[in-house]
């Protein structure tokens, strides 16, 4: 634009000078007229360019004075538009003003609030984005919650007697926690069913809140990294979450009924790097007997892979059991070692499992025994919501029936079991919708122990079918 200026007035100088020399030589010649004969006039013409009269001069004059003011015009129209065009022609670099909404794309729009970190779960489901209170002195709170329902079926029930059919209330509970600040809190509280595969399945009540109505309630003391956990928190042990709506199944595993869900404690964590280190102190399997060690240790290898070490077990030895607390399982040791690949629409967990109950009569335990079990968990997501889980596991206990060794598993000494899952599942919004097709089959079994399935405890499988649905808010 500045360079078109210049041309412009370049043209206007040189029109002006070449203007100045025509002039002066108009003037001598005036000067001169009287003594010039119209024969030299006459040659002149032939040999040079009309002399111009002063008048014509003025009059060229004002012409190119006319075309400049044209031009001034016309560059000030297309400073204008310039000015008005959208800034998308423009680069961003440029500094140049937001543009209106009619006139260009829309800014970016700032990131989408994201689901919080607590309640702990894995695919295909998450909470859904909190709602924000503010609580005076207590700051900002965020509120989320759950309320499901499910039907179940089998065709070999565990505890040989009732129903095959279930309908029930899986999860009514609500979630408040406080995520910011050097002191936060979370609580979890309501209604709850905790089924597993290849065991009885107890109707939703009062009664089967084995954990009470508030299963989960903590204080967090925070100092960057490092923070401490203190009350009922929810166990460091194994790869499955506690509720079914925190899973990739609906039913919890084989593996996950040997591992404590809810423990009352003291938990301490800490990130360093790719290094994740968590220890607890506390009562193991919710037993209000503080006595149990346990500890995570996990290295993330990078942004898709991480492997976990985690071992859990009582320091003491007391006799005591309640529909929370196994006494078997509540004085022995229980470790993990788990892999997990989370990349794309893939989540892939494989996980080996190995627990110990040492023989100690003093506390009901005549001859103890161990178990060594494995499990792969995983999950794809398919486009518009849909996604399939399966979990195969495999675990065996110790011992026979003859040298009787502690039940570890339910179905006698000894015994062993293979299980399937497969979890087809659609979320939309806040709704889910998914489905559980399990079956159980028990390996190395004495039917004389009559701990199986069916009515007469003799069966060796079972197959359940479980529909879920419910919403997230």
């Amino acid at each position: 634009m500045n360079k078109t200026y210049g041309v412009c007035l370049g043209m206007l100088a040189l029109g002006l000078v070449g203007l100045g020399a025509p002039a002066s030589r108009a003037e001598s010649r005036l000067a001169g007229a009287g003594s010039e004969t119209p024969a030299t006039s006459a040659a002149s013409a032939t040999t040079a360019p009309s002399a111009s009269s002063p008048e014509d001069l003025r009059q060229r004059i004002d012409a190119l004075k006319a075309e400049l003011a044209d031009l001034n015009t016309e560059l000030a129209a297309d400073k204008d538009a310039e000015t008005a065009a959208p800034a998308a022609d423009v680069p961003q670099d440029q500094g140049s003003p937001a543009p209106a909404p009619a006139q260009a794309p829309a800014a970016a729009a700032p990131a989408a609030p994201m689901p919080l970190a607590s309640p702990s779960m894995t695919a295909p489901l998450s909470t859904a984005i909190p709602h924000e209170i503010s609580a005076g002195p207590l700051g900002k709170l965020e509120i989320t919650g759950i309320l499901s329902g499910i039907a179940l079926g089998e065709n070999n029930q565990v505890s040989h007697f009732g129903p095959n059919v279930h309908f029930d209330v899986s999860n009514a509970q609500v979630f408040v926690q406080k995520t910011t600040g050097w002191w936060q809190f979370y609580l979890q509280g309501g209604a709850y069913n905790l089924p597993a595969i290849g065991y009885s399945y107890n109707a939703t009540s009062p009664t089967s809140f084995v954990y009470g109505p508030l299963p989960v309630a903590y204080l967090k003391l925070v100092k960057g990294n490092f923070n401490v956990e203190v009350g009922e928190l929810p166990t460091l042990v194994g790869a499955e979450y506690t509720f079914s709506f925190e899973n990739m199944n609906i039913e919890r595993g084989l593996l996950w009924f040997q591992e404590p869900a809810i423990s009352r404690g003291i938990q301490l964590n800490d990130t360093y790097k790719k290094l994740s280190v968590s220890f607890a102190y506390t009562d193991g399997y919710f037993s209000n007997r503080y006595t149990s060690l346990s500890g995570s240790l996990a290295y993330a290898i990078n942004a898709s892979n991480t492997i976990t070490f985690v071992g859990a077990g009582n320091a003491g030895a007391y006799q005591y059991s309640s529909s929370a607390t196994p006494n078997l399982q509540n004085n022995g040791s229980i470790y993990n070692l788990i892999y997990m690949y989370s990349h794309g629409n893939w989540m892939i967990m494989p996980y080996y499992q190995y627990s110990v109950v040492p023989t100690n009569s003093s506390v009901g335990i005549p001859v103890g025994g161990h178990t060594n079990g494995g499990a792969l968990l995983a999950n794809y997501n398919f486009k518009h919501g849909i996604s399939l889980a399966v979990r195969p596991e495999y675990i065996k206990s110790s011992g026979s029936t003859a040298t009787g060794e502690a039940n570890l598993l339910g179905y006698g000494p000894g015994s062993g079991a293979f299980s399937f899952t497969v979890t087809p599942t659609f979320v939309k919004d806040g709704f889910f919708i998914r489905g559980d097709v399990s079956i159980v089959d028990l390996t190395s079994f004495d039917s004389t122990t009559n701990l199986g399935f069916g009515r007469t405890g003799t069966s060796t499988n079972q197959v359940r079918g479980v529909i879920e649905a419910g919403v997230m808010f």
